[in-house]
């Protein structure tokens, strides 16, 4: 039996269970010095003068630094696409835009002296006005880069004409929101610099850090710090939790390593929770302003969208999703028109990153709230809608009028899987009953039926893959693990092939000095790119091990075959009389003096297009607005699956943060832009408790652009799950006129929606 789609634990639990993980924090040389940074506490002011010299004197300290210190200069965005004006010193100078931004940076023999003295740094600040919400700075009458001339920093200009809605029988509008949120991984950031000497007195920089991708934060620290990425060496241990938030270098990482060669000592730095809720890049922050039109009998043909993107303060990655969010707008289903257009601004807040599905858990949440819209516009239930525009499964490979080349689909039969899952008619009438009843809790039934773009921008990845001379293997892969159990699937995909088995495959990541290359993770590309690298160079290595094992079983190498149940070699003909990757692997060691090694980078031949439908079952208290998911159902499809126990663990992951997102989460500014929700105390964050068992569908639709046939799954079910749940809400309260409630859906908003 094949090792792929066999519900394998996962290898790298038992020792995190145990003994513990090793994360940055841990690894820190007993001789680094403190890194304690001084924060904003202006959402927007200009700085008159930075007084250091309490802080200097401190006990414990050993020096303040500021940007005039390290000579930063103001850099532009590192995307081209967004306005290349709004520059950033990676610690304030002139100008503060955000609560949070650092400004100096006190080093010290220990983190308490550093807290202490950082508290003695007196920031003289002249404040200024403040454009703390997408609509203030829309107007441009605060700009936060006066020399700019504009809040704008990216759009995507709309392409309809005055006609777009003419032959619709039926048009219906809706502005809502996709409010901020906080990643909160359960690890905060933390980072270790270290500087040393060799030849001819020159400097290398080895750096520990919580990133998502070794060798992407190499080359920024490397272009950071003017030396060449030859001599930057990162390794990225254990990381707790990522979503997005720790995908490359940030200010604090590029000082800390500017701060190490600067005085001569190793630097280390780990944020507080409250650091990290604000200065951690946030999430979606965006509104929409959509059209969709279409037939009274629920034939949708026309959709226009218009998001505005908050970017925060400093434009980077969040501010350019709407560009995904534009690919996979019109989700899964077969409209004639599709128009998108989009508008990023900065305000004076925590600039937006890429969390958890990066602009399509945003473009889902924008067609599924439309597509609801609609059905209840045409009085038709809004699985019914679903179905009858779904794109149907002979229509693939297809281009999408927004561009998206998807490459297979079965969507009714996802939809199909759970109508039939939790006897939907029983639930429609249960609805009626309560609705009749004034005593009873009010239920809602939200569907979402969503498509995900996996790899989005079609990027390769390394892979490769070390026999010993034991029979044991040592895989490794430029791809990196925060969670998602990569040491287990990968190590089953190596098996799959060579027949090497599990428990002999060590993976490892990580270490720009052992990886040669790689590519990080995000973007759900994981296993559809570096589990093919590493099947590419496992079917390598076969065909290196081919001619050895001839000659070891006297035969002509077109005869060899392996048997990869067992792993071992054969002639054909002859099954009985075997020799072994271990005895290959020996071989080759003593006939080179090295061992038997393939590597392979592979490249996709484009993105994947995972999808699902799901269903969220809630009630509603009429007296409280409080709602209750009572359960969840979804059927995620992401191709081929090699661990479906880690599928189950990537959806109820996500499924859970998409249902956190619906009900409680939200990160909050008050209006001159002083964060409201910065720590656990303020910020809501559902536990266990709030939660029921989720109910999960297998479905299996095969890509053909990796050679696994997988897609990805890390984010489906937080782009699935958000729009299921906020639609089941809204159905809650259909009878009562209402069509719309903004997320989160708390009791307040509910109670609000029932009671006006």
């Amino acid at each position: 039996m094949s090792i792929l789609g066999t519900r394998v634990e996962r290898k790298e639990d038992p020792a995190l269970l145990t003994v513990g993980g090793k994360y940055v924090d841990d690894l820190a040389p007993p001789e680094a010095l403190h890194a304690t940074f001084v924060r904003s506490v202006m959402a927007h002011a200009l700085i008159s003068s930075i007084d250091t010299a309490d802080a200097s004197s401190a006990p414990g300290v050993v020096a303040v630094i500021t940007a005039t210190d390290l000579e930063l200069e103001a850099k532009p965005p590192s995307m081209p696409l967004l306005n290349q004006e709004m520059l950033r010193t990676w610690l304030g100078t002139d100008r503060v835009r955000y609560v949070g931004e650092p400004i100096a940076v006190v080093i010290s023999e220990t983190r308490s002296a550093g807290f202490d003295a950082a508290e003695q740094v007196v920031v003289d600040y002249e404040p200024l006005d403040v454009a703390v919400t997408m609509d203030q700075a829309l107007t441009d009458t605060v700009l936060l880069f006066p020399e700019v001339g504009t809040n704008t920093t990216f759009a995507i200009p709309s392409e309809a004409g005055d006609d777009f809605f003419a032959d619709c029988e039926v048009v219906v509008n809706l502005s809502f929101r996709n409010q901020r949120l906080a990643p909160c991984p359960l690890e905060p950031r933390s980072t270790i610099a270290r500087w040393d000497k060799f030849e001819e007195g020159n400097l290398s920089l080895t750096q520990w850090s919580t990133t998502q991708g070794a060798h992407g934060t190499r080359d920024s620290l490397a272009a950071a710090t003017g030396v060449d990425p030859s001599l930057v060496r990162v390794i990225c241990p254990d990381v707790g939790g990522g979503f997005g938030a720790k995908g490359g270098s940030d200010p604090e990482d590029i000082i800390c390593s500017l701060v190490a060669r600067h005085l001569g000592r190793p630097i280390r730095w780990t944020e507080t929770r409250s650091e990290s809720m604000l200065g951690l890049v946030h999430g979606r922050a965006c509104q929409f302003d959509a059209t969709l039109g279409g037939s009274k009998d629920g034939r949708v043909t026309a959709y226009q969208v218009h998001m505005t993107q908050d970017a925060g303060a400093y434009p980077e990655i969040g501010a350019v999703l709407p560009f995904i969010a534009k690919v996979v707008s019109c989700g899964v289903y077969d409209i004639e028109r599709v128009d998108f257009s989009s508008t990023s601004v900065v305000t004076n807040t925590m600039p937006v990153g890429a969390y958890r599905g990066a602009g399509r858990p945003e473009a889902a949440q924008a067609i599924e709230r439309m597509i609801d819209r609609f059905a209840a516009e045409v009085e038709m239930d809004p699985a019914e809608v679903r179905r009858k525009n779904f794109q149907p499964p002979d229509a693939f490979p297809l281009t999408t009028p927004t561009g998206a080349g998807m490459d297979s689909g079965e969507y009714e039969k996802a939809l199909d899987a759970v109508m039939s899952f939790v006897d939907y008619d029983a639930l429609r009438a249960e609805q009626e009953t309560r609705r009749k009843d004034p005593e009873a809790a009010l239920l809602g039934l939200g569907w979402s039926s969503y498509v995900e773009i996996a790899n989005p921008m079609a990027s390769e990845e390394y892979g490769s893959i070390e026999v010993l001379p034991d029979g044991s293997a040592i895989a490794l892969t430029g791809s990196s693990s925060h969670g998602q159990g990569h040491h287990t699937a990968f190590a089953q995909v190596a098996s799959s092939i060579t027949g090497i088995p599990v428990d002999k495959i060590e993976v490892r990541h990580g270490d720009t000095a052992e990886v040669p290359r790689g590519g990080g993770t995000g973007g759900s590309k994981s296993l559809q790119v570096g589990g093919s690298a590493i099947w590419r160079a496992s079917e390598e290595a076969i065909e290196l091990a081919r001619p050895i094992a001839a000659e070891l079983l006297e035969a002509n190498p077109a005869d060899i075959i392996l048997d990869t149940e067992t792993g071992a070699f054969s002639v054909t003909g002859t099954p009985t009389i075997t020799t072994s990757w271990s005895d290959i692997a020996t071989k080759v060691a003593d006939d080179k003096g090295s061992n038997l090694f393939a590597e392979f980078d592979f490249k996709p031949g484009g993105a994947t297009f995972p999808f699902g439908s799901h269903l969220s079952v809630v009630e509603v208290d009429r007296e409280t607005g409080a709602v209750t998911v009572l359960r969840h159902i979804s059927c995620d499809d992401a191709g081929v699956l090699v661990n479906p126990l880690i599928v189950d663990g990537q959806v109820h992951g996500g499924v859970a943060s998409g249902i956190a997102q619906a009900l409680v989460e939200e990160f909050m500014y008050d209006p001159q832009g002083n964060p409201l929700t910065s720590n656990f105390m303020d910020y809501a964050l559902v536990s266990a408790a709030e939660l029921p068992s989720f109910e999960r569908i297998e479905q299996e639709t095969p890509t053909d652009r990796n050679p696994i046939g997988a897609k990805g799954i890390g984010e489906s079910g937080t782009i699935g799950a958000t729009p299921a749940v906020q639609n089941a809400v809204v159905d809650a309260l259909a009878h009562l006129g209402v069509t719309h409630v903004d997320m989160p859906t708390t009791p307040e908003r509910v109670w609000n929606a029932i009671n006006h």
